[in-house]
């Protein structure tokens, strides 16, 4: 057993443990500590792992891992390393990190963070529903009362499905309030329950609401707080320049012990 430092974050109620990985402390290849980790009863408790590491053409390299040790871009958590990194003095305002995805650009204007998104191909129809992949793969289920939706049962189902297989999907419940507004949740692939937020869902059912009339920027509602996405739509019906734009904060820190 050794003592690990780590920091808790949360962006809107989607919460990580941040570990300053810079002199390597923690084995990325370690997914039972990943999942012990993030283990509401037996470890620190969280929705994903970040690792902070050093990158020779970057600020930093941003390893993200869900609670069940899988991986994918996670916008919130992005949002959450960006103030960690800033807080560690590895940037000021304003950095180039790589992620899950690629290379992201972002900056911290009070105390929200701005991150950009990677391009995002056109939205795709499914039945009465939309599918987006934002770095990570979202269905989108439009309802008229979001706070009545079945998000676990429904979205286990949809994330479980033979057309998602095998990587499986986030699934998202969406409930648009015109004229540039929703409300939404989301039920998250890796940690197979709802969760308080998440980031590139919020982007994925921004730019869906688009082809329905909602402008940018568009305010997302999600049960931990407000989160804000701009963008602009290339001729393809493909987005550029998006941003995912809201707040990030570190609740604690401390020191476990892990193997």
């Amino acid at each position: 057993m050794r003592a690990l430092p780590f920091w808790k974050y949360q962006g809107t109620g989607n919460d990580f443990v941040m570990v300053d990985n810079r002199e390597g402390i923690f084995d990325p290849e370690n997914l039972a500590a990943v999942r012990q980790l993030c283990h509401r009863k037996f470890g620190i408790g969280a929705d994903g792992l970040i690792l902070i590491q050093n990158h020779a053409n970057y600020d930093f390299e941003m390893i993200y891992f869900n609670a069940d040790g899988s991986q994918s871009l996670c916008g919130n958590g992005s949002r959450c390393a960006v103030m960690f990194a800033r807080r560690l003095g590895i940037i000021e305002n304003k950095t180039n990190f790589l992620a899950y995805d690629g290379g992201h650009e972002a900056f911290i204007e009070g105390e929200r963070v701005h991150l950009k998104m990677n391009d995002v191909d056109p939205v795709r129809i499914v039945g009465a529903d939309a599918f987006a992949d934002t770095g990570s793969p979202h269905h989108l289920v439009w309802v008229d009362d979001v706070e009545e939706a079945p998000v676990v049962p429904q979205g286990r189902s949809i994330r479980q499905s033979a057309a998602y297989a095998p990587g499986g999907t986030n699934v998202n419940f969406v409930e648009v309030q015109q004229p540039d507004s929703l409300k939404v949740r989301t039920y998250e692939r890796g940690v197979e329950d709802e969760t308080l937020s998440c980031g590139t869902g919020v982007t994925a059912s921004a730019l869906a609401a688009s082809h329905r009339g909602l402008q940018s920027p568009v305010k997302v509602q999600t049960l931990g707080g407000q989160l804000e996405v701009s963008f602009e739509k290339r001729p393809d019906n493909g987005f550029t320049n998006v941003y995912l734009i809201g707040p990030a904060e570190m609740v604690f820190q401390g020191t476990i012990d892990h193997e």
